[in-house]
């Protein structure tokens, strides 16, 4: 029961990793990275169930000199033991764990079907290797390596692959310029990534504190506590790692530049979880602050090695929030075991984390780059300015745009025509348009304040533009940006019997707020028209 409970708690970190993501990429590619999520689990426990475990076994049993025959390797497929049940879908929530990493990495241009390959593969031999050869008692767990609950088994190695996959499908388009400087592309959603981030730490405690697996035991016909002092350490280094590694990431974010980032602080959090995951059941409280703060301290000075000096645009930054802070922890934990330091463990310790690394970046090297050289791993220039969610998906995560609290007619009744005052005809007989851009929040006024001169018709465009608003500065994952294109909305109304004239005030008054960047409006003839329907021409047509 409680394996179980802790397993669910473990799936459930799959929301988080949903926002997260999500958050960190632009809204065009929303759904594409939902979509990976979903079918990361989908496809790959399902691989996993029917290929990964399997071959963890084999790999653990012939690696460490021993033996086993496929029926008992497989044996998950037929046995009838609910504990053998249990124990698979166990591992399974960990194998997704390493799976889902990589999808942050190559978000915004990587093919779905390129995507999907790979999760065939990571669960089917890929990560099986990696846990074969430690968990599953191969070789280098015979060696002494040691990572309690996956903090270089499966995010250091996730990070690593992510890494790989996002240097063989080349950066996003206008990520770098041709001198080779970095333009910033931010994420549409902070709110989404910090909360992502806020249910992963959540997930976290059955990621670390479910894995000791001894929490009960039965003496004397009676239920007792089992080995929770152990349990108790895990829970206490785990969220003292946590916490240390959001201030080591906010103390360099400002110290370079001046400024905490959010971000930074998000990511730094998780990285912090990922440098204790290793280790946190020998360490002492002190190693767990200690270590917690250079797996935080390390994110932004990564991220930037990363991002300017391998050129590799890493999205979600997988790479320094997984796969540098699992490598630290790793390497760190002999300094910080309570029984005192070993050269014996730290010569375990590097031997793992270099076959691990080795291992992962070979394989996920081969794949990619045969499905490189297939011309499938990216998708097309079009469709990456398009976004994929409508190139891959045919979808659009946000498809309203404003409140649609106002009909676009405004209620307007047809007439045979308006009566000026002065006896004239609307527009001097003519046909006009009306352009305005207004700020996006004005939207909802300036429906109704056109629907209530009348005006028949309207088109919407969401546009950005420069004008007299001045510009501002903006910083993202710790790196400032200057935002000199605001976001605008452009209207369009074509009018004949309604005046032009009371169109344009009817927008300049509902768009007003008297500070700069308001926009403007502006009237222009139209030299004819047609409906398209009834073929009328002219101002019948309007």
């Amino acid at each position: 029961m409680w394996v179980l409970v802790v397993t669910f708690l473990i799936f459930f970190m799959h929301a988080g990793f949903a926002m997260l993501e999500a958050g960190q990429v632009r809204s065009k590619n929303v759904a594409n990275q939902l979509t990976k999520n979903l079918l990361t689990w989908s496809v790959g426990v399902t691989v996993f169930f029917l290929v990964g475990a399997g071959v963890s076994a084999l790999v653990g049993a012939y690696t460490s000199g021993g033996s086993i025959s496929l029926a008992e390797a497989f044996g998950v497929l037929t046995t009838s033991a609910t504990t053998d049940w249990v124990g698979w879908l166990f591992g399974a929530v960990f194998a997704m764990t390493a799976a889902t990493i990589v999808s942050g990495a190559v978000a915004g241009r990587m093919k779905l079907r390129a995507y999907v390959s790979y999760t065939v593969l990571i669960a089917a031999v890929i990560y099986p290797v990696v846990t074969g050869l430690t968990w599953g008692g191969g070789l280098l767990y015979d060696l002494g390596f040691t990572d309690f609950a996956g903090g270089m088994i499966v995010h250091g190695m996730g990070g690593i692959a992510g890494l790989t996959a996002a240097y063989f499908v080349g950066p996003r388009i206008g990520r770098y310029n041709d001198d080779g400087s970095v333009n910033v592309i931010p994420g549409h959603s902070l709110p989404f990534a910090v909360l992502g981030t806020l249910v992963l730490a959540f997930g976290w405690y059955g990621f670390n504190v479910g894995t000791a697996a001894s929490v009960f035991a039965v003496e004397n016909g009676e239920l007792t506590l089992g080995a929770f002092s152990y349990v108790g350490r895990v829970a206490l280094t785990t969220t003292l790692g946590m916490a240390a590694g959001a201030i080591g990431a906010s103390a360099v974010s400002l110290y370079k530049t001046g400024k905490v980032d959010t971000l930074y602080v998000a990511n730094g959090l998780l990285a912090g979880l990922v440098g204790i995951t290793s280790n946190t059941d020998l360490i002492t409280w002190i190693g767990a602050i200690v270590i917690g703060l250079l797996a935080g301290a390390q994110l932004p000075i990564v991220f930037e090695f990363v991002e300017k000096r391998l050129k590799i645009d890493d999205v979600c930054a997988v790479f320094p929030v997984h796969g540098s802070a699992g490598v630290l922890g790793a390497l760190l934990l002999p300094f910080f075991v309570v029984d005192g330091f070993t050269v014996g463990l730290l010569v375990s310790q590097v031997i793992g984390v270099v076959v691990i690394a080795a291992w992962t970046i070979a394989a996920t090297a081969v794949v990619f780059g045969a499905i490189k050289a297939m011309g499938e791993i990216r998708v097309t220039r079009d469709h990456e300015i398009e976004g994929l969610d409508a190139s891959e998906h045919g979808v659009d995560t946000y498809p309203e745009f404003g409140r649609p609290d106002t009909a676009a007619d405004g209620g307007f009744v047809e007439r045979d025509g308006i009566v000026r005052p002065d006896g004239g005809v609307a527009n001097d007989g003519g046909i006009k348009m009306i352009t305005a851009f207004i700020r996006p929040d004005k939207l909802s006024a300036v429906k109704t304040g056109l629907a209530e001169v009348g005006a028949p018709s309207l088109t919407v465009t969401n546009v950005s533009g420069r004008g007299s608003q001045p510009a501002k500065k903006g910083q993202w994952r710790g790196e400032e940006y200057t935002v000199d294109l605001h976001q605008k909305v452009k209207l369009e109304c074509v009018v004949a019997d309604i005046p032009a004239e009371d169109v344009a005030e009817a927008i300049r008054d509902a768009a007003q707020t008297g500070e700069k960047g308001d926009g403007k409006v502006f009237i222009m003839p139209v030299e004819q028209a047609y409906q398209i329907r009834t073929g009328e021409v002219g101002r019948e047509a309007v």
